[in-house]
């Protein structure tokens, strides 16, 4: 682990930077909005403007990256990321926050594509499991500690946006520092929505659902709990206690996966969020709502890495990275939809339509996966399960192709 770290500081110092500042703009362009009188439809076509932009982002960057080499894309992207942050500064007008909303989305899936083409051409068979784990690590940690400046002190309310830029401007210097030669980079192909349903039906639904849910409750909690009477700290202080649950069950999830049929395991997680939103619903509370919030991240965050690792075991090592790029596509527009529905239901019926909107998605979730299983059994031969991030999540293929080929070739040893 500390020679994985030692040998990658570069990008992984780079990739913290840019987490950190994508949450904390995300959660900051949200409660400011609010501030500013922003109506919740506004909020949510603002805020769905990010992955409507990473559909395009996920076409445009490869062949950028392909054209130009990974540090002039880096910097390039970098950069415009920065002076979109900036650009919320000059104005308060809701188009043009949308329009930079976008822009972020269409720089931030090449600026990913870059880092984890880089770590895939720096690993070795010995060293990938080490360079996921922390690369995963990362992309957990970061939009937490986002989220948690969020209540820092602000008095002209221009401080944190210029933290935003500078820490993405600052995410660029260890890549043209550290000496570090620029790995060869091909666009990779993309498997159909049609083909990948026909191979996992489960992980294309469970994949789109999921992160519909998830992408509501994490645009939409501060606004929930702002209308419940809480402070900016507050509401900040509530999606990071839900974001560190979230990622904290992450690998007692994957570990129960590895030992059991995945559907059932997604539902279960489909169960439990039901029933926590059936609680939330019942008992308006701060103290449920803190916890309540709290187990549903628990339940939804594992569902992308489940579902996915459930197409793994579907997939021939050949068609992973394909596949990654159609789940990703999937990803977006689950989260689209999310941002869309999720913070104009927080103020219907006292709230408690925003919870019920959620019970619904967390119950699809549980019939497809059971209905699955009654119709098809489980593969014998499964994949290890790998943790993966779901809010802003990159396209990890080609760093999971590479997973599985040491996987089997030691296999093929032994």
């Amino acid at each position: 682990m500390k020679n994985a770290l030692y040998d990658n500081w570069a990008l992984f110092l780079g990739m913290i930077m840019l987490m950190v500042a994508n949450g904390l703009l995300v959660t900051l362009l949200t409660i400011r909005g609010a501030g500013l009188g922003f109506s919740d439809l506004t909020i949510s076509i603002m805020q769905a403007a990010y992955p409507l932009g990473a559909l395009a982002g996920t076409a445009i960057a490869p062949r950028l990256v392909e054209k130009v080499g990974h540090i002039r894309a880096f910097s390039a992207l970098a950069s415009l990321v920065s002076i979109a942050a900036i650009l919320h500064l000059l104005t308060s007008d809701p188009a043009t926050w949308s329009a930079m909303r976008f822009l972020a989305g269409v720089c931030y899936p090449g600026l990913y594509v870059i880092t984890e083409s880089w770590l895939s051409a720096k690993s070795e068979n010995k060293n990938r499991a080490q360079i996921l784990s922390l690369y995963f690590m990362i992309w957990m940690a970061g939009p937490a500690i986002g989220t948690a400046l969020v209540a820092a002190p602000d008095p002209s309310g221009n401080m944190l946006f210029g933290l935003v830029s500078i820490l993405i401007s600052l995410s660029i210097v260890p890549l043209l520092l550290s000496g570090n030669k620029a790995p060869d980079y091909e666009v990779p192909d993309r498997m159909s929505v049609r083909r990948l349903y026909g191979i996992s039906p489960t992980a294309v639904v469970g994949n789109f659902v999921s992160a519909t849910a998830v992408a509501a409750w994490f645009i939409a909690l501060p606004l929930f709990a702002l209308a419940r009477g809480m402070t900016t700290a507050q509401a900040s202080g509530v999606l990071v206690i839900a974001m560190i649950v979230g990622a904290l069950v992450q690998y007692p999830v994957g570990w129960i996966s590895d030992k059991t049929d995945r559907r059932l395991v997604l539902a279960g997680l489909g169960v439990i969020g039901g029933v926590t939103c059936l609680w939330m619903f019942l008992d308006a509370s701060p103290t449920s709502m803190i916890v309540g919030f709290s187990i549903l991240a628990g339940a939804s965050l594992p569902m992308y890495a489940v579902c996915t690792a459930h197409a793994n075991d579907h997939l021939k090592s050949s068609q992973i990275v394909a596949a990654s790029g159609t789940m990703l596509f999937i990803l977006n527009v689950g989260q689209f939809i999310g941002i869309l529905i999720g913070p104009n239901m927080v103020s219907i019926a006292d709230g408690r339509g925003f919870v019920m909107f959620l019970l619904v998605l967390c119950f699809m979730v549980t019939v497809v996966a059971l209905v699955r299983r009654a119709q098809e059994v489980a593969p014998e031969d499964t994949g290890s399960w790998q943790a993966m991030p779901v809010l802003g999540a990159p396209q990890s293929g080609v760093l999971q192709t590479e997973s599985r080929l040491a996987e089997e070739e030691e296999g093929n040893l032994d």
